[in-house]
């Protein structure tokens, strides 16, 4: 189609030519000169009668030859107009008939390139279906060459399966003789083990038996031991427990008793102080009296809030003696001493006590030279503590026994 399109345009682009129609305007009036040449000789020898007339035509000839000129050349000129035209008429039907042969020309030039193309389309499709036919045939012989290797491996395969049944059948038979004589074979062993088993079983399960009696036995007569021991050693700490509380009541009470007797004494004391006093009051002017009244009335108060203090300070000491003999019982039950510990070895531990009783830090301030001796005795404390009862004991004791020193001897704990 570029091509197609390409042709006309180069055509169209053609410059119009005016040569031709030039050169026929010339040749007409070359022509028609010439014929007017022609004409004229052969007009002039008609009159040669008279020399009168001839000069008198001569003159009308003159006039009239210049009229025949002037005709003459009108109609030269209305000629030449004339085939001017027709050159120009004849140019235009020329450049129509090249404009029509060129487009002939191109439109047979687009018909013979269609044509080629359609030849060329013609061929490329014959050369396809060739080529496809080709393919085809080879894809088919190569189809017929498989499917013929094919049917010959399956024959093959299938003689294989055949003689491969056949030994299979063979092997079968031979195996089902072989199968049936080794079980038989495993039958009669099979039952001679069974008895040997059941011999064996019977003689296992007897001698577990006796096993059984015997670990019952050993475990009864372990258990009874355990049971005694463990009966041995509550005891044992039973009498101890008893005996560390009976020791404890023991000098709790003569701690009271003490305190008992120092606070009777004081009170006698103070009773005969009193006594001394009021006898001296007792003395005083008359006059005083009214103020002795109410200094004895301000002392007798004064004397109540001081027996109150005292009754507190005694309480107050109770409860911090029965704190201290709480932690150093819990202590002690906590505590176990160190194989090998010599009766010599002393410790001594700085414990720190939080608000509710928690332990704060447990430290050695005194070690013993041992330190498995020095660590048993952090850990009896680590494992007694908290010591909750601190709670207990009055604002001003629970300060003071918010750090104390506890002893470890191997005997008890101070």
């Amino acid at each position: 189609m570029a091509r197609r399109q390409r042709g006309p345009s180069r055509s169209y682009d053609k410059p119009v030519g005016y040569g031709v129609p030039t050169l026929l305007a010339i040749g007409l009036h070359v022509l028609v000169v010439v014929l007017s040449l022609v004409t004229l000789p052969q007009r002039q020898p008609a009159d040669p009668e008279s020399t009168s007339i001839v000069q008198a035509t001569l003159v009308s000839t003159e006039t009239t030859t210049d009229q025949a000129q002037r005709a003459e050349e009108a109609r030269a000129r209305a000629a030449a107009r004339q085939a001017e035209e027709e050159a120009r008429q004849a140019e235009a039907e020329e450049q129509a008939r090249a404009e029509a042969e060129r487009q002939a020309a191109e439109e047979r030039a687009r018909e013979a390139e269609q044509q080629q193309a359609a030849r060329e389309e013609e061929a490329r499709r014959l050369q396809e279906a060739r080529q496809e036919a080709e393919a085809e045939a080879q894809r088919r012989a190569e189809e017929a060459e498989r499917q013929a290797r094919l049917r010959e491996e399956q024959e093959a395969e299938r003689q294989r399966q055949q003689e491969a049944a056949a030994e299979a059948e063979r092997q079968r038979q031979q195996e089902a003789q072989q199968r049936a004589e080794e079980e038989a074979r495993r039958q009669r062993e099979a039952e001679e083990q069974r008895q040997r088993e059941a011999e064996e079983q019977r003689r296992r399960e007897e001698e577990a038996q006796r096993q059984r009696e015997a670990e019952e036995q050993r475990r009864r007569e372990e258990e009874a031991q355990r049971q005694r021991e463990a009966e041995e050693q509550r005891r044992r700490e039973e009498e101890a427990q008893r005996q560390r509380e009976a020791e404890e009541q023991r000098r709790r009470e003569e701690e009271a008793q003490r305190q008992r007797e120092a606070e009777e004494q004081r009170r006698r004391e103070e009773e005969a102080r009193r006594q001394r006093e009021a006898e001296e009051q007792r003395r005083r002017e008359e006059e005083a009296r009214r103020a002795a009244e109410a200094a004895s009335q301000g002392l007798d108060r004064a004397i109540e809030g001081e027996s109150d203090a005292v009754a507190n300070a005694r309480q107050a000491q109770e409860a911090a003696n029965s704190f201290i003999n709480l932690v150093r019982r819990a202590v002690e039950q906590a505590w176990v001493i160190p194989p090998g510990a010599g009766g010599g070895l002393a410790a001594t531990v700085q414990v720190q006590l939080g608000p509710s009783g928690e332990l704060f830090g447990a430290t050695i301030t005194q070690s013993s030279g041992d330190s498995s001796f020095d660590r048993s005795a952090l850990q009896a404390v680590e494992a007694a503590a908290p010591f909750g009862e601190l709670r207990q004991l009055p604002p001003a004791a629970q300060r003071d026994f918010r750090q104390f020193n506890l002893r470890f001897t191997p005997g008890d704990v101070r």
